[in-house]
């Protein structure tokens, strides 16, 4: 059974501040093809749900956070096997600080 990709508010809330920086530093075409492209790399999961590494910096939460890198992002996300998705919840610019990925979602 494949599962379904759901996005947190969190996870959109990021993937918005991301099109808005592209947006304004560089153009509206390069904002739209870089949010693409990362919501297309959450669609990956969905034929290899547990192709990412776990999240070693969100060990000590009660569910298991994996990632995925896609250019300089990481996206984080779990799996719900039983609830049949895969819920994306952070979108994570891998050239900030490393400890701002326990930041509270």
């Amino acid at each position: 059974m494949k599962l379904k990709v759901i996005w947190s508010l969190f996870a959109e809330i990021e993937l918005d501040k991301i099109y808005e920086y592209y947006k304004k530093n560089a153009s509206i075409k390069v904002a739209n093809k870089l949010v693409r492209e990362i919501i297309l790399e959450s669609e990956n999961l969905k034929n290899s749900p547990f192709i990412g590494q776990k999240e070693i910096r969100l060990r000590e939460r009660k569910i298991e956070y994996r990632y995925l890198v896609y250019k300089n992002y990481k996206l984080i996300y779990s799996v719900n096997e039983k609830a049949g998705f895969i819920k994306i919840a952070d979108v994570f610019d891998t050239r900030q600080y490393p400890s701002k990925i326990k930041r509270k979602k």
